[in-house]
């Protein structure tokens, strides 16, 4: 199948790039380990990958990938928590100094948190996941009810990032890194129809370039 043979090519053109023409970063990172700076938690979406937008080299986003790039808060059940586990490991262990919360336009999470409960095996694991981020629907449904649905979701999108951030200060051992200047936290937002990435400063979302960096 032709698809198939587009991802072992595509991996052709990465070995030959980082493993015949430029073999010191794989070289370093397999004697040294990983020490990335940056953990980036992302959507799932196919249209953003992290790396590429960024345009990283392997060793330095650590990326943590789920629907709507939801970030939920602390909960010490003894059950099974994936992001919560992946961010323990990138704080705790790997030390990363900074955290983006990584959101985008036209998230399918997003959608389907504005539509509503589904109430059809479809969204059996979508829906309880986007109520993380109920209170960001809420919050628009009330204060833009007359704004039509896609203008809605987009504030939606850049709503719930502020959610994942407070949701990250529900961990002790991050909110105790963050308030020791050890540890910093942002969000960002990709517009795909424009290619523009924006960042959250204050109550706004600028352009990445405007931003004041300090840290």
């Amino acid at each position: 199948m032709q698809e198939v043979k587009n991802l072992i090519e595509g991996y052709q053109r990465v070995h030959k790039k980082y493993f015949q023409e430029q073999p010191e970063i794989y070289n370093s990172l397999f004697e040294q380990g990983q020490s990335p700076k940056f953990l980036v938690i992302s959507c799932c979406d196919s249209r953003v990958h992290p790396a590429q937008v960024m345009d990283t080299v392997p060793g330095d986003i650590f990326v943590i990938r789920n629907v709507a790039n939801l970030v939920p808060v602390n909960e010490v059940d003894g059950k099974s928590h994936g992001t919560s586990a992946a961010m323990e490991f990138a704080i705790k262990h790997l030390e990363v100094k900074h955290i983006i919360v990584f959101g985008h336009s036209q998230c399918g999470g997003i959608k389907s948190l504005m539509e509503g409960d589904h109430f059809d095996h479809d969204y059996g694991f979508i829906d309880p996941w986007m109520n993380i981020a109920r209170s960001a629907r809420e919050h628009v449904i009330h204060d833009y009810p007359e704004e039509d649905f896609a203008s809605q979701c987009a504030r939606c999108e850049k709503a719930s990032i502020q959610i994942s951030l407070n949701n990250l200060m529900t961990f002790p051992w991050i909110k105790e890194r963050v308030l020791a200047g050890k540890l910093f936290i942002h969000g960002w937002y990709f517009d795909i129809d424009s290619g523009r990435l924006f960042g959250k400063q204050g109550d706004q979302f600028l352009p990445v370039h405007e931003l004041v960096i300090d840290n």
